[in-house]
């Protein structure tokens, strides 16, 4: 007889053999690991998973996994993403990128996404700068900001991913640091196994390009942990007024969490094709449909 015992896999069976190549210190290094817990505690065999990202220093994540990855253009993981989704519904799809790739050339997407609730897990790396171009501002950079396309400082007011994908109805909110392993690798999870879309906004700093105060020593002593506070993660508004705090104090957790999340666009589409499949004409008479009558 077959063996019916459930396959159990370790973090170690999601690692690639690539090695990483991002700055030492760099906090992508911790996200990547928090992502080969969740998927362990998730369970899912490797072939059963499509990790998509974008263009970018995170975006490089899908090559140091053991699913299949797509590495799309700059701006377009979203996209790409949601079609494997509905062109395969049994696969676990996640989608990775910066806050630049995300926020800016990627922006329109969001939003798109977001109100069809297709079934994937959304992890954004947020640095507040563009790394691999080598530290120029990005959307979510503070006002005031030097970097290399700004030496006098930013002028414009960054923006606030939390509050962006709470205004566009998005059912689950998450923001986490790799400062807190555990918690962010439990986020993770929490968002794949949500049954819609959800979003990770992870505070990862750049070593190298980003804000002094701003790396993981300083996110360990200035995170708070939204449990802690009591926070009622089904109370929608209480979201918003936490969310902005963005850029001012760390909360970490889930902000929002629809308790009745509705019918995702893949399990919509499924259905409409169930029911057109039900009253298609037999190959052998379409043609009689163009016969006039």
């Amino acid at each position: 007889m077959p063996n019916s015992t459930p396959e159990i896999f370790q973090a170690k069976d999601y690692k690639s053999e690539l090695k990483p190549i991002w700055c030492p210190g760099c906090g992508d290094f911790g996200v990547v690991q928090a992502i080969y817990r969740a998927l362990a505690s998730v369970g899912r065999s490797p072939h059963e998973i499509a990790f998509v990202s974008g263009i970018g220093c995170s975006s490089r994540i899908p090559g140091y996994t053991t699913a299949y990855g797509f590495n799309t253009v700059h701006g377009r993981a979203l996209p790409i993403a949601q079609g494997i989704k509905l062109a395969n519904p049994d696969l676990l799809v996640l989608a990775a990128g910066g806050d630049g790739d995300g926020f800016s050339i990627g922006g329109g997407h969001v939003a798109h996404a977001i109100r069809r609730n297709i079934d994937l897990t959304y992890i954004v790396m947020d640095n507040q700068i563009y790394g691999l171009t080598k530290g120029q501002l990005s959307p979510t950079s503070p006002r005031g900001l030097v970097s290399a396309s700004s030496v006098f400082g930013s002028l414009e007011d960054p923006v606030n991913p939390l509050s962006y994908v709470l205004g566009y109805g998005a059912r689950f909110v998450a923001q986490g640091t790799p400062a807190d392993m555990a918690g962010l690798a439990t986020l993770i999870e929490e968002g794949i196994r949500f049954p819609g879309f959800a979003f990770i906004n992870v505070q990862s700093p750049c070593i190298t390009y980003g804000q002094p105060d701003a790396q993981l020593k300083a996110h360990k002593s200035m995170m708070q942990s939204l449990s802690a506070l009591g926070h009622n993660s089904a109370d929608r508004l209480r979201a918003f007024e936490l969310a902005q705090s963005y850029g001012e104090t760390l909360y970490t957790g889930v902000f929002y969490r629809d308790e009745h999340p509705g019918p995702t666009y893949d399990q919509a589409v499924r259905e409409r094709q169930q029911t057109l499949s039900a009253r298609a004409v037999p190959r052998d008479r379409i043609l009689d449909a163009f016969i006039p009558r």
